[in-house]
């Protein structure tokens, strides 16, 4: 069976993504899909770094906004969902441009992961979440750590969703989660992709760009977006994303702002690094190093190069 072409952009938070995904876009006539863990649900707009309309340049985008804050949302629930938006695309006869930083939505997507439904237990993973809020992070990971360590390993004790997924399956099947994760991966991909990630030659000038980023999110509203969230109640996903629960304390009048943007800062440039640590992992990316003056222009003619020497001959234009 003929796979599916899907052309990919993907990196660290800040990196370009959104431009690059943009352009290539346009190039080879083809409609956005994001593969953004945070970007995916409705109201957190800034934080989270949404695309405003002019930056879509007219491109179609896909799965921004469309799953309400309160609802829970799993790697098995992106794929299932991408899938669709994918076959949506090319049924048009335009090509299906994935971009996004979330490397667990991205790998699990394009390697044709097939997610069963063992270890779903609706009750079990509320009260997971309710243990999170009640007792912290660290105590949920340590218990995921105790059952199955080659998971803890995997995430990080601040990725909610993930451990609370992973101590799910393991407290309602029996099995690890590790174990039902390998079974699932055991199938071939629906996709032919091209992967292009963005990375920098310089760490410095990747970080100089997410200290830019967070003050201009600042500057368009962060803080307000901050306080109506934190007011709405509905805390629990917004708390995944860097740039909310970094400000509760100045919010509380508990901390000085100044510090709490730093806080946002730092963590974000945390985040960046982890980011390329698992995106390194995967030898199917081809790699665009960029320097900090390189221009969207550039950038996307030298993707196009490797796009054009790529073995996937996914592209008949």
């Amino acid at each position: 069976m003929k796979k599916q072409p899907v052309l990919a952009v993907v990196g660290p938070t800040a990196s370009g993504k959104t431009a690059l995904g943009i352009a290539l876009a346009k190039k080879y006539g083809g409609e956005v899909i994001s593969a953004d863990s945070m970007q995916i649900y409705e109201g957190m707009d800034i934080a989270t770094a949404k695309p405003a309309a002019e930056e879509m340049q007219g491109v179609p985008h896909h799965l921004i906004g469309v799953i309400p804050r309160t609802q829970p949302f799993s790697a098995a629930d992106y794929v299932a969902l991408a899938a669709e938006k994918i076959r949506e695309v090319a049924s048009r006869g335009r090509l299906p441009v994935l971009v996004g930083g979330t490397g667990l939505y991205v790998d699990s997507l394009l390697r044709g992961i097939r997610f069963s439904e063992e270890g779903n237990d609706a009750a079990l993973r509320e009260q997971l979440y309710d243990d999170a809020r009640m007792h912290g992070n660290e105590a949920l990971h340590a218990r995921l750590a105790a059952l199955d360590p080659e998971a803890a390993a995997a995430i990080h004790p601040n990725n909610t969703v993930r451990v609370v997924r992973a101590l799910e399956v393991c407290l309602s099947s029996g099995r690890t989660f590790s174990e039902l994760k390998a079974e699932n991966a055991a199938h071939p991909s629906p996709y032919d992709a091209c992967i292009i990630g963005l990375d920098y030659a310089e760490r410095s000038d990747l970080y100089d760009r997410i200290n830019r980023r967070v003050d201009l999110m600042v500057e368009a509203g962060l803080l307000e977006e901050a306080k109506a969230i934190s007011q709405s109640g509905s805390m629990q996903t917004a708390a995944n994303a860097i740039g909310y629960k970094e400000l509760l304390p100045w919010i509380a009048g508990e901390a000085d702002l100044a510090d709490c943007i730093e806080k946002i800062k730092q963590e974000t440039r945390r985040y960046a690094k982890r980011q390329l640590t698992w995106f390194r992992r995967n030898d199917q990316i081809q790699w665009l190093i960029l320097c900090k003056n390189d221009e969207v222009q550039e950038i996307s003619k030298k993707a196009e190069k490797m796009i054009a020497k790529s073995e996937i001959l996914w592209y008949n234009g």
